[in-house]
Parts: structure tokens; sequence; C-alpha cells
């Protein structure tokens, strides 16, 4: 991997993390307000189902958080875009489709496919 196309990666996944921690942030700032306003049941209600569904869309941001934490320091280490499974180099545009993958895409379809199996058991 060339050093532009690592700087890259390194921009976009410090970029994603910033996103990530700053949507969180607006969101606790928001359910704090609730929680210190007085709401009607109807806007209460509708304030419930989107805590719900922010709840959701911050599980999912928690876990590629972390994900992009571990790719931070691959890079600091200097093991960044390599497979965790076959210890071969993921490709390019695997890892600028998913900055924060851990496996090639070989290794990603075997995983898959395990975890079906499993899940059809």
């Amino acid at each position: 991997m060339r050093q532009s196309e690592l700087n890259n990666l390194k921009t976009y996944l410090l970029d994603r993390k910033k996103a990530i921690l700053d949507n969180n942030s607006i969101h606790k700032q928001t359910m704090e307000h609730i929680q210190n306003n007085h709401i009607n049941e109807a806007d209460y209600a509708a304030m419930q189902i989107r805590n719900a569904l922010d709840s959701s869309i911050s599980q999912r941001h928690l876990l590629e958080l972390e994900y992009i934490e571990q790719a931070l320091e691959k890079i600091e280490k200097d093991i960044y875009g390599i497979c965790e499974m076959c210890d071969e180099e993921i490709g390019i545009q695997r890892l600028k489709a998913k900055p924060h993958a851990k496996y090639c895409i070989v290794c990603r379809k075997i995983i898959e496919k395990d975890s079906k199996e499993k899940d059809q058991k």
C-alpha cells in the first residue's frame, strides 16, 4: 500500500471517529434536554420511539468505533491492512470500502459462511 493511500485511509478513520463521537454527544444532549423539560404525552411517545431507534444506531456506532480504534492502533504499529485470519494483505479496494476491515475478502466470506451455518443449526 502506498503511503498516500494509508494517509487517506487514516484521515477517513479519524474523521469517521469524530463524526460518531459528535453524534453520540448530540444524542446525549438531546436526551438530557428531554429529561429536564416537561413535555406532553404525545411528544414523549414520539421521543421514546426516536430514542429506541437512536439507541440501536448508537450500539452500531459503538461497535464501529471499536473497530476504528483497532484500525488506528494497527496503523501506529505498522500492521494495518493485514488479514487477521490468513496474514495476507487486505486489498486496497476492500480497505477503501471498509477502512476498518479485519479480514481479506476471501476470509470474510469464510467467516460469513460459517456464521450462516451456525445460525441454521
